[in-house]
């Protein structure tokens, strides 16, 4: 990261990488575009990925720190990538409470606590695809070669089997503003459900939709990005950290802190 914006940490959904968010970087002057690389894809695709969301974001927590270099970040994930969003915030602000999180913009998502009813896991290949392709509303070009198939397959069950497995516990709660993201003809996320993550965050809660259905950032990343951009601009500052007090130690400072 150069340091020219504010750092926006891009987590995707499922079976996608980093270089899904390669584009945005181009569409805003603002936004400063930062997407860790999970096992199991891209340049990494020879790795076993991660099954565990809580694993996950442990393993990329420490790059994702030295990235950013102290500054204040947003945090964007869309689908899966928001419950590895709305985690990854949990972990900064339990273990990294000096890093000020401006804003978790988390799309394509019902709150945490609110699991599918139907499950793609365990099923057959054919009937996997056929589920993620209903869930998603879209299917990823090189899943119709079948050598492309045969190697996307395992990091895509992997994500799956972490997005349906997630369930954070009731008391992990944020205290920083979310703004909640759906297309405007997501059958797959209903408003209502969009606006269960109010439950998320003793924080304000914002819902925003965008023309399309479920994967809506994949036509039209511009618009979403100004909408980020719109957002991220009118966040509050953030705060000035009091001084650790004589006989305190760092560690008390922080337990002054909700996680």
């Amino acid at each position: 990261m150069t340091g020219n914006g504010r750092p926006l940490i891009c987590l995707p959904f499922a079976g996608a990488g980093p270089s899904f968010f390669n584009e945005w970087s181009g569409l805003t002057r603002s936004l400063e575009i930062f997407a860790p690389l999970l096992p199991g894809r891209e340049k990494r695709f020879l790795d076993e990925p991660y099954r565990d969301a809580k694993e996950a974001v442990d393993a990329i927590l420490p790059g994702i720190v030295e990235s950013i270099q102290g500054r204040n970040v947003f945090i964007f994930g869309h689908s899966l990538g928001a419950v590895l969003a709305f985690e990854l915030a949990w972990q900064l602000r339990r273990r990294r409470p000096e890093i000020h999180i401006g804003q978790l913009f988390v799309s394509g998502s019902p709150s945490p606590w609110a699991p599918r009813e139907r499950r793609a896991t365990g099923l057959d290949d054919q009937r996997f695809l056929e589920q993620v392709r209903e869930f998603a509303g879209y299917e990823h070009p090189a899943l119709s070669d079948p050598d492309m198939r045969e190697m996307l397959l395992p990091v895509l069950r992997a994500d799956v089997e972490m997005h349906e497995n997630y369930l954070p516990p009731a008391e992990q709660v944020l205290d920083i503003p979310i703004t909640t993201i759906r297309g405007s003809h997501d059958e797959l996320v209903s408003a209502e459900e969009a606006a269960g993550w109010e439950n998320a965050t003793t924080g304000s809660l914002q819902t925003l939709e965008m023309p399309g259905s479920h994967m809506y950032l994949v036509s039209d990343a511009k618009a979403l990005l100004q909408r980020i951009e719109a957002v991220a601009t009118s966040a509050a500052p953030a705060p000035d950290r009091s001084p650790v007090q004589e006989g305190e130690t760092p560690c008390d400072s922080r337990e002054k802190l909700r996680y």
